[in-house]
C-alpha cells in the first residue's frame, strides 16, 4: 500500500501529465486505440481512407453488375465492402514491411499503423491471411449469389448452390 507521501507525489505528478500539446503530438495520441480496422462497421474507418475513392469503387461496381432491387443492391454493397477492406489487409501488410519492428518511431501513414496493429500480436502473417481469405470469400460468395439471382430473373434456369457431402472413412490418419 501506497504511504501519504508517494500518495501526494502520485497526485502532484499526475497534475502535470495533461496530454501532448503540439498538433502532431495530439495527432499522434488520437491514434492511440486504433487497432487495424479491417474488420470494422464503417467503411471509412480512418482519417486517411478517401470517401470519393470507395464512391467511385461502389459506383462502378453498381454501374458494371447493374443491380435491380433491393437485395441485388445489398449484394452489390456486401462486394464493396469486402473490396475495400480487402485494400486494408493489403495495407496491413505493407505497413508491416514500412514499419517493422522498430516501435520507438511514431507511425505516420494509415499502412504503417495498420503494420504496428498486426505487429504486436505473435501470429502477424496468419491473421491477415485469415482476414483476406474471410473478405475473399465473402467477395466471391456475393458475387455468385448476384449472377444467381440475375440469371433466374432473366429466365435461365439456376441449380441451386450444390452441397458437398464428403467421407473421410478409409482415410490414413494425420501425423501431427
Amino acid at each position: 500500500m501506497a504511504t501519504s507521501r508517494q500518495t501526494a507525489a502520485n497526485r502532484a505528478n499526475a497534475r502535470k501529465a495533461t496530454g501532448p500539446k503540439t498538433p502532431a503530438g495530439k495527432a499522434v495520441a488520437s491514434r492511440n486505440a486504433t487497432r487495424h480496422a479491417i474488420l470494422q462497421g464503417s467503411l471509412l474507418a480512418t482519417k486517411g481512407e478517401d470517401a470519393a475513392a470507395l464512391a467511385a469503387l461502389r459506383d462502378a461496381l453498381a454501374a458494371e453488375l447493374a443491380p435491380a432491387g433491393p437485395l441485388e443492391a445489398a449484394l452489390v454493397e456486401r462486394m464493396v465492402g469486402a473490396l475495400w477492406r480487402l485494400r486494408r489487409v493489403q495495407a496491413a501488410e505493407v505497413g508491416m514491411f514500412d514499419i517493422g519492428r522498430d516501435f520507438d518511431t511514431y507511425a505516420t501513414s494509415d499502412a504503417e499503423y495498420a503494420g504496428r496493429a498486426f505487429a504486436t500480436s505473435r501470429d502477424t502473417f496468419a491473421v491477415l491471411s485469415r482476414y483476406e481469405v474471410a473478405l475473399e470469400r465473402s467477395l466471391f460468395g456475393a458475387l455468385h449469389e448476384l449472377q444467381r439471382l440475375q440469371a433466374a430473373r432473366a429466365g435461365v434456369d439456376v441449380p441451386a448452390p450444390l452441397a458437398v457431402d464428403v467421407e473421410l472413412n478409409g482415410l490414413p490418419a494425420c501425423v501431427g
